[in-house]
């Protein structure tokens, strides 16, 4: 992928100096689509989403099966449906399919390149407490 872009297309310095500095793994998605970015921050922006949202972040790359999300969260399962259409809709989730079951499991790529969006121009690339030292989260245990 390639690196953080400015509006005007030039390389982000600034990111590419974090980027340098701290060894980061997931490339952060400066130039993330804004549309996206509103459809992830609404997604999150409801009670039980975030939590089927976190649960997944949890859960870690393997995901749950949606029966079970249902029942940890206590959360019927036609309005389970409903939530996890909003965060897949929002590229949060992702699901597969394995035999009769669903499993659904965080974007950890998105969920990072948001965070990167988020606080990408923080402090005005003077160095502070978002952006301290992180090998961001793959997801991987």
């Amino acid at each position: 992928m390639p690196f953080p872009t400015d509006f005007d297309g030039s390389l982000a310095n600034a990111s590419f100096r974090y980027l340098l500095k701290y060894g980061i793994l997931c490339v952060i998605f400066a130039d993330m689509d804004s549309n996206l970015v509103v459809r992830a921050l609404g997604a999150l922006a409801h009670e039980s989403r975030l939590a089927v949202f976190r649960t997944l972040v949890v859960a870690g790359p393997d995901g749950m099966a949606a029966g079970e999300i249902a029942q940890q969260l206590g959360i019927a399962p036609s309005s389970l449906s409903f939530h996890l259409k909003d965060l897949s809709h929002a590229a949060l989730v992702t699901a597969r399919q394995e035999g009769r079951y669903v499993f659904y499991s965080a974007n950890f790529e998105a969920m990072n390149g948001l965070i990167g969006f988020l606080t990408e121009n923080c402090c005005a690339g003077a160095p502070c407490a978002a952006s301290g030292p992180s090998n961001g989260c793959t997801g991987a245990a």
